[in-house]
């Protein structure tokens, strides 16, 4: 009987499909969390130790996040699990990271601003567009392909590997990464920006900002001269007019 015939598909397909639910999981607790339980600390938490804890345990997350996408440790994974569940692997554990970030996440005290009538409309419409333009990236690169569950049917039935095609139209011909740009719409749009959001905007924005260049090599080493000719042609990595 052939290899590909013996495998627990039963058991690959739960575990990619309840890792795609785990990941929505993520982002709700994450909306949750960032509209809700981000508030200011009632209490008089040491701050510098208080933002010492936030940002080590973001960095964490971060630290994972970007191992993994290095072609390098994706050899490795390949080695030691299965070569149809190397990225529900990975959505498993990006997605209980990003939960126990969300919940550790140490509340600071103070509010730096609050908008209010017009002004704070204004900011959840521009949160409500960063919503939508997640939705609109993710469909581009494919929801099932990014969560593992894709890649595991393509392997069940037998057919080859093959990357998430690169986007380049749409949202993605107005930056390369806008995923990340409205990321930072919704983070630092706000309208009640207290410091336990302020510095959860800033550390996660800043992460993405320095990740990358080094998420931009490997999409080089993936395709090639396609993606240098998206870059000349798509100036901007992330915020239109600044970086």
């Amino acid at each position: 009987m052939p290899e590909h015939a013996t495998r627990p598909w039963a058991i690959y397909s739960l575990v990619a499909w309840s890792g795609a639910g785990v990941f929505v999981a993520s982002l709700l607790w994450f909306l949750y969390c960032y509209i809700v339980r981000f508030d200011a600390s009632r209490g008089t938490p040491p701050v510098l130790l208080a933002a010492t804890s936030d940002v080590l345990a973001f960095s964490l997350f971060a630290a994972h996040h970007s191992a993994f996408a290095r072609p390098r440790l994706k050899q490795w994974v390949a080695r030691v699990a299965p070569p149809e569940l190397e990225r529900s692997l990975y959505t498993w554990i990006s997605s209980v990271l990003f939960i126990l970030v969300c919940s550790w996440w140490v509340r600071l005290p103070g509010v730096l601003y609050m908008l209010t009538g017009g002004w704070a409309a204004a900011a959840y419409m521009v949160q409500a567009a960063a919503i939508g333009l997640t939705i609109r990236s993710s469909a581009a690169l494919g929801v099932l392909d990014l969560a593992g569950v894709t890649p595991l049917r393509r392997a069940r039935s037998g057919d080859a590997a093959a990357h998430v095609p690169l986007a380049t139209r749409g949202v993605y011909g107005f930056v390369r990464h806008p995923l990340y740009f409205s990321w930072a719409l919704f983070v630092f749009a706000a309208p009640e920006m207290t410091a336990t959001r302020a510095l959860f905007a800033v550390v996660s924005t800043a992460y993405l900002a320095l990740a990358i260049p080094w998420e931009e090599r490997a999409l080089i080493h993936t395709f090639g001269d396609e993606y240098d000719a998206y870059r000349r042609r798509v100036k901007w990595r992330m915020i239109p007019g600044v970086y």
